[in-house]
C-alpha cells in the first residue's frame, strides 16, 4: 500500500510539473540578490537591486531592471504549492539544480513541495 501510494504522488508530481508550471525536483533556497527576477533564473552572483514602491526586486542587465520597474507582472508569481500570487520582493525563493527559480509565499510551502519528491 506504501509503495502504491508513493509511487500515486510521484506519478501526480510528474503530471503536475508536464501539465503546469512546476518544478521538476527538489528545490534549494536562494537569497533574492542571486535571483534575476525576469529570467527567472539563479544566477550565482549578486544581480542589479531594482526599487518599486519602497520594495527591492533584482535583474541581471538594463533590459531587466527596465522590465521590473515598468512591468507590475515581471514583479509576481503564483506560488506553485498554494496557487497564490505572490510578490517576488517578499517571496521566499527555491531553485532547482538548473537554477530555474519558484517563489513561495512562506518557507513552509517550500518545505511542503519538497516533501513532495522525498516521498517519491
Amino acid at each position: 500500500m506504501r509503495k502504491t501510494l508513493g509511487i500515486l504522488v510521484a506519478l501526480f508530481v510528474a503530471t503536475a510539473a508536464f501539465a503546469s508550471d512546476m518544478p521538476t525536483g527538489p528545490l534549494k533556497k536562494v537569497e533574492p540578490n542571486m535571483v534575476c527576477m525576469v529570467n527567472e533564473m539563479a544566477m550565482g552572483k549578486e544581480q542589479i537591486p531594482v526599487e518599486v514602491e519602497g520594495k527591492t526586486y533584482y535583474g541581471c542587465c538594463e533590459m531587466c531592471k527596465t522590465a521590473l520597474a515598468n512591468d507590475a507582472s515581471k514583479r509576481t508569481a503564483t506560488d506553485p504549492i498554494s496557487g497564490k500570487t505572490v510578490d517576488k520582493a517578499e517571496a521566499v525563493i527555491g531553485a532547482q539544480e538548473d537554477g530555474r527559480v519558484f517563489y513561495f509565499e512562506s518557507e513552509e510551502n517550500l518545505k511542503k513541495l519538497n516533501a513532495l519528491y522525498k516521498k517519491g
